[in-house]
């Protein structure tokens, strides 16, 4: 669903008004960079109220028609969150980044909480491992002594979408966009479903030591080639294709996501590897092709829909995914850093600028490259600024831990492994006496063929 200003007057009236407005922001030093990632952060959890009584805790407001957010989306702000506490050493929101994360573990601690089925792929799940992953490479804050570490939680993850049931043998492998078969688009196989494993893969072998994540993480590339879904010629990646045709009708739409999560996992190898030419090189050739696509004029743009205006509201974060993981790409592969930074940069000089809208005089839109405020607002768009600019102080941090090199997370190497199938799960809520209304109500949506997909398709 793409957002929608409440009155295209409003909007209208807005941008034009502002649209010679000085920008209030400024990332001229480290203290300013601090100073306007705090009121980003600020203005990014404007749009939260999982904190507020009645509501629930770790998600934005949805999903549709309830509100703009998919679930998926609370996982990708705390993470923008947690790297901003990171970078910055801001701990304000410490608490509701924890009792967010905590509340959407889901009773296997896997992050697959029953009441999100209708809208639930794997692509969704892998963002929320991401996040733990994170904040055990980051060092966050543990979670009580009575609960899953985040590492335990991103194992869960992980240790659930390797299972033979999510990688089935149509298309000769790799994971659907969905989990449960009746949701729409449980026949499509994507490249960021996948492209979440093969990260979350690579991290957690370079954080554990444990080579079986990097072997998935090597088979998923490779299929990702054999599928492709990675063209060997121009590095792009394409979005995805469905199973009924052997995954050959491949949908050749290129999302900044895709690469970046691609490059930060190739990254991640690499140094895993110990500087493995073969991941070197693949690094270089994403992150060049990376910029080259959605940086012309080294600031970023969503190729795929921002110039056509088709960006859904999911797309319209996309780009702070890309700031925050190349940024961390220049850490665990410092050959990047010279190519990377100066365009990060110019970029987020650009983010910034634009960002004069609403009745705050500072609400940050989408289209960046323009220099002035497009009169769209949201979430994603206060994310993907938040996340350029705390990203400029990635030279200053130590960069990702593993437990070798100062981790404090606890991990579990059976995470996952007591998961039941999920559709099992919802036939037995179905059927047992817990079943409420509330429950019930889910189970008939999911049994009318999904009708909350996420993102391949639009919304």
């Amino acid at each position: 669903m793409k957002y929608y200003a409440p009155s295209l007057g409003i909007a209208i009236l807005c941008a034009a008004g502002l649209a010679s407005a000085q920008s209030p922001f400024s990332i001229d030093t480290t203290e300013d960079i601090k100073k306007t990632a705090s009121t980003l952060a600020w203005d990014l959890l404007q749009y939260y109220n999982g904190n507020e009584t009645g509501q629930t805790p770790g998600i934005l407001p949805g999903p549709p028609p309830a509100g703009d957010y998919y679930w998926w989306e609370g996982g990708a702000m705390w993470g923008t969150l947690i790297d901003y506490w990171f970078l910055t050493g801001d701990s304000t929101y410490n608490d509701l980044i924890m009792q967010g994360m905590l509340w959407q573990t889901g009773d296997n601690d896997d992050f697959m909480p029953l009441n999100v089925t209708a809208s639930l792929g794997n692509d969704d799940q892998g963002f929320w491992g991401m996040t733990a992953m994170l904040a055990a490479e980051n060092k966050f804050p543990d979670p009580p002594s009575d609960r899953a570490g985040w590492l335990a939680l991103a194992q869960g993850v992980f240790h659930t979408q390797a299972s033979p049931e999510r990688h089935d043998d149509t298309c000769n492998g790799g994971l659907r966009w969905q989990i449960p078969f009746s949701n729409n688009g449980y026949d499509y196989k994507n490249s960021i479903a996948n492209g979440c494993f093969f990260n979350l893969g690579a991290r957690l072998a370079r954080y554990t030591g444990n080579d079986s994540y990097a072997q998935w993480a090597e088979e998923t590339w490779d299929w990702m080639q054999g599928v492709g879904y990675m063209d060997p010629e121009t590095d792009a990646i394409y979005d995805g294709g469905h199973v009924q045709e052997n995954c050959t009708d491949v949908n050749e739409a290129q999302f900044s996501y895709n690469n970046a999560v691609f490059a930060e996992g190739a990254a991640f190898m690499y140094n895993y590897t110990n500087g493995d030419e073969k991941w070197r090189d693949r690094v270089e050739r994403l992150v060049t092709t990376g910029l080259s696509t959605f940086y012309p004029d080294g600031i970023a743009v969503e190729i795929a829909c921002e110039n056509a205006g088709t960006c859904t509201t999911d797309m319209l974060s996309f780009k702070g995914y890309f700031h925050r993981w190349y940024s961390t790409i220049t850490k665990v592969a410092p050959f990047t850093a010279d190519t990377i930074l100066p365009v990060l940069r110019t970029s987020t000089e650009a983010a910034v600028k634009q960002c004069t809208g609403g009745d705050t005089g500072r609400a940050c839109g989408f289209k960046w490259q323009s220099g002035v405020f497009d009169g769209s607002v949201g979430a994603g768009q206060e994310m993907n600024v938040l996340g350029a600019v705390s990203s400029l102080l990635i030279s200053q941090s130590d960069g990702p831990v593993t437990a070798d090199s100062g981790g404090t997370s606890q991990g579990n190497n059976n995470a996952g492994s007591n998961s039941d199938d999920l559709q099992e799960e919802y036939d037995a809520v179905q059927t047992s006496d817990r079943a409420g209304a509330a429950i019930l109500t889910i189970l008939v949506i999911v049994s009318a063929c999904g009708m909350f997909g996420w993102m391949s398709f639009g919304e």
